[in-house]
């Protein structure tokens, strides 16, 4: 494959998109460390599997795959001129990351706080501090995601997208496709190990 055919702007375009799957990639080697590291503490004597697993990680589950069809319902709108339903989708999209947030902070801070856990302390434990550690990663991700998700709301807004140029759009779709999938990978993890 020649690099160097087509034209400049053709060029940018595969450059931002293989930009954004090298960081995809090197957040899952950040996250497969993270879940490797838990794995392997869970032979630890003093590993916590009696705790409540907390409900609003559930509800939080639920919304960002909601998210997802809605951000995917968006972009196809917007590729085929219906602009409205597009902006409409989109910012429902960036709501429900608000409201995926929330539930993620509720679920750790609130409820898993509640039965007693903290992520430091005497009343830490190697369990709930990874819970605490995976979640708070996920969620700083999940937070550059709804900045980019932003940054597609305004430019759409300025009507930068079309059905022939629709990059940014993409790109954001793609990011926020892999924080969901990424999300349901932890939560199963974080679930069915518990």
């Amino acid at each position: 494959m020649d690099y160097t055919a087509g034209t400049e702007k053709y060029k940018q375009d595969r450059a931002k998109k293989q930009m954004l799957w090298f960081g995809i990639i090197s957040l899952c080697m950040t996250f497969a460390g993270l879940t490797s590291a838990y794995i392997v503490s869970m032979e630890r004597k003093d590993w916590l599997d009696n705790y409540e697993f907390p409900l609003s990680l559930i509800i939080s589950t639920v919304v960002i795959v909601v998210s997802s069809i809605t951000i995917q319902l968006a972009k196809r709108f917007i590729t085929t001129n219906k602009r409205q339903l597009g902006t409409l989708l989109l910012v429902a999209t960036l709501v429900l990351g608000f409201v995926f947030v929330g539930y993620q902070y509720q679920g750790i801070f609130t409820e898993l706080t509640g039965q007693g856990y903290f992520v430091t302390g005497e009343s830490s434990n190697i369990t709930t501090t990874f819970l605490f550690l995976i979640v708070a990663v996920h969620i700083a991700h999940v937070i550059a995601g709804m900045i980019a998700l932003i940054t597609v709301v305004i430019n759409h807004i300025r009507g930068k997208y079309s059905k022939e140029d629709h990059l940014g759009l993409t790109l954001g779709v793609t990011f926020w496709h892999f924080l969901g999938v990424l999300w349901i990978f932890l939560f199963l993890l974080l679930y069915f190990t518990k």
